[in-house]
């Protein structure tokens, strides 16, 4: 799979390491965990020219995703995690989504300046946070967004490629767990008047086997929770761009609601977080166990 368009590689830099991964010390399922948005390196050289204080900018983040799945190497599923903000560089874009009044030069003709998530102000660099504030007192220059795509973004989609390539090859399928967390905030998230707790987005189908998305919907149910298919979230980047059931290749994107497990306005963990995690465990648990009779 092709990674990203655009001109040659920059050279490395001496940055925060862009992601973690944890890989299982078991033999492998042929599954991978991805979170993507709960990076929190707030670096001095990607706090220049920000006017937004550190908590605010962590409101964009899905914070602790990466912690309530941490179970899964246990289970024999590599969990792969960004290290960096989404604030500064979103790697459930398009490496390219960028919005042309941030920045001081003109950009290059092969630059995507017209997704709706551009025009949200949440492209690959994005403009604003979640509350719609804007980031930057200034404007930046282009080479800071290439710098960004070349140091965060594509080391973690180069990893991320190589990852389901080789348990493609090994195991003839693979399939990605995309894991996300929701705000409280914001409308399309209730149901007869009850917060949803887990959206599921499989592209309305076309991402990911229909008896993954049924699983993971009948197992977290069975934990009491108000589960909803691709309303409002039918999956980013990592689901359209890596979903292709047709190359033995399913994505599922699993979007928790905030509420369930942290305080949104401190930024920390609520003392039912543990709960959740074991719930989430189990989830891991039965999705690396069933795999082969769901996909394969």
């Amino acid at each position: 799979m092709g990674m990203m368009d655009g001109p040659a590689s920059l050279p490395d830099t001496d940055e925060i390491a862009p992601y973690r991964l944890l890989v299982p010390e078991r033999p492998f399922a042929p599954v991978i965990f991805t979170s993507a948005h709960s990076g929190r390196a707030y670096s001095a050289d990607l706090m220049s020219g920000v006017r937004l204080c550190p908590l605010n900018l962590r409101r964009s983040e899905d914070c602790f995703v990466d912690e309530l799945f941490s179970a899964a190497p246990a289970h024999g599923a590599p969990l792969l995690a960004a290290n960096f903000p989404r604030a500064f560089c979103d790697a459930n874009r398009e490496a390219w989504e960028l919005d042309p009044n941030m920045f001081t030069d003109r950009l290059p003709d092969w630059v995507n300046t017209t997704s709706s998530r551009v025009s949200a102000g949440l492209g690959t660099i994005a403009k604003v946070v979640a509350s719609g504030e804007s980031i930057y007192a200034v404007k930046l220059p282009f080479s800071e967004a290439e710098r960004r795509i070349y140091t965060y973004w594509r080391p973690f989609h180069d990893t991320l490629g190589r990852l389901i390539n080789d348990i493609r090859t090994r195991f003839g399928y693979c399939l990605v767990i995309d894991c996300h967390s929701m705000p409280s905030a914001g409308q399309g998230r209730r149901a007869g008047g009850r917060a949803v707790d887990f959206v599921l987005g499989d592209l309305h189908g076309s991402a990911c086997a229909s008896r993954v998305t049924r699983a993971a919907e009948t197992l977290l149910t069975s934990k009491g929770y108000l589960v909803r298919r691709n309303d409002p979230y039918a999956g980013g980047y990592i689901t359209r761009h890596y979903g292709r059931p047709a190359e033995d290749v399913h994505v599922l994107q699993i979007e928790i609601a905030r509420a369930l497990y942290m305080d949104e306005a401190r930024i920390e963990r609520l003392p039912g977080f543990e709960t959740v995690q074991n719930k989430l465990t189990d989830l891991v648990e039965a999705l690396t166990l069933q795999v082969h009779d769901l996909i394969g």
